[in-house]
């Protein structure tokens, strides 16, 4: 659509909202305040300057700038850009509009998607993992296990693609075969951080802002509730008392979400954020059986344990949380020697890996 077209004729919907968006001074309320009190985008955009000082909340910038040419032309160029990127664009109460971004207080009036959004409904049957970028050995290995389980009970997994935590979440649901969505605090064409573009071409990726938009501090807070808001509820799995992920679970509470947190060692910096959680009130989350059984849903059963010789499976099945070898010789009644053999062999056969520590966990 030319910018002629789009000023001579009634623009569609969609169309106007994005011009809204590129609006100066209004965000995701006034712009809702205005498709509501004109009963579309399209109206709103049109609507003559007395009717405009009518609206309650609409301050005399925002007046002023409603309509403007250069935000109609903007609204052009990007549906454009956007046609050529292979990028979608989903207007608020339009169709294919994820309804569980209602449960926000600012739900974004346009969302840009790239790839193929699944069905998010009111609750969707998914959950978001996230966490620190400067996660453990221990951590990376937990969140596989705990997403490649949630895959199994065929729950979706939405995540912010940053380093650590998110990346792991997001290649584990791939692994298990299920829709994975990582929402960006940039254009969904400036993929941060850049090693994860292979990545995210795998998946779905989503967000509130333009194309072009490179990636800001102050973009990654209204990323972390729109994470909250397309899950049932949210995984911390691990980071400090003020990591970003707690954003994450502060937005899910405000959304009427669950929120899940992972404990840690006493005294390790990267169990503070998750134990605070836990103290606060958050859903104790050991595996995927925890976070089923507080959202209501069924699951698969647990995966059947590898074939083992007799010896390896007694200190296979031995093995729950990280693991002290002396520990493990004590619960099991046997020589240190013959736990130290059996964990090299199952680390060999990658059943089995070594965190921090000294420590021995299932992958």
């Amino acid at each position: 659509m030319s910018l002629v077209t789009l000023l001579s004729a009634p623009p569609d919907e969609l169309t106007a909202l994005l011009a809204l968006r590129f609006t100066p001074h209004l965000g995701p309320h006034r712009i809702e305040t205005l498709r509501r009190h004109f009963g579309s985008a399209g109206a709103a955009l049109s609507a003559r300057k007395e009717e405009l000082r009518q609206v309650p909340g609409l301050d005399a910038r925002s007046v002023k700038e409603v309509g403007s040419a250069s935000a109609c032309e903007r609204a052009c160029l990007e549906l454009q850009r956007a046609r050529l990127a292979g990028v979608s664009l989903l207007g608020r109460g339009l169709e294919g509009y994820p309804a569980a971004l209602e449960a926000l207080t600012d739900p974004p009036a346009v969302l840009w998607v790239k790839g193929k959004l699944p069905p998010l409904g009111v609750v969707p049957r998914a959950v978001g993992i996230v966490g620190t970028r400067s996660a453990s050995p221990f951590a990376l290995n937990f969140t596989r296990r705990l997403t490649l389980d949630l895959a199994r009970a065929e729950v979706m997994i939405i995540s912010g693609l940053a380093r650590g935590i998110d990346t792991a979440a997001h290649q584990a649901a791939i692994e298990g075969g299920v829709p994975t969505v990582g929402v960006l605090g940039s254009g969904v064409d400036n993929i941060y951080p850049k090693e994860n573009k292979e990545l995210s071409e795998r998946m779905t990726v989503i967000s509130e802002h333009p194309l072009g938009t490179r990636p800001a501090a102050h973009n990654f807070p209204g990323r972390n509730r729109i994470i909250a808001a397309l899950s049932a509820g949210s995984v911390v799995v691990e980071g400090s008392a003020r990591s970003g992920a707690l954003i994450t679970a502060v937005a899910a509470l405000e959304c009427g979400r669950s929120v899940f947190a992972v404990p840690g060692r006493p005294g390790d910096p990267l169990a503070a954020g998750p134990h605070q959680l836990l103290r606060e009130g958050a859903a104790l989350c050991e595996n995927a059986g925890d976070v089923l059984t507080e959202l209501g849903w069924s699951g698969a059963p647990p995966a059947p344990p590898p074939a083992l010789p007799p010896e390896l499976a007694r200190v296979y099945g031995a093995l729950s949380g990280p693991t002290l070898l002396d520990d493990l010789a004590a619960t099991l009644g046997i020589p240190l020697s013959e736990v130290q053999t059996a964990v090299m062999m199952l680390c060999l056969q990658e059943l089995v890996t070594e965190c921090p520590g000294g420590r021995y966990l299932k992958r």
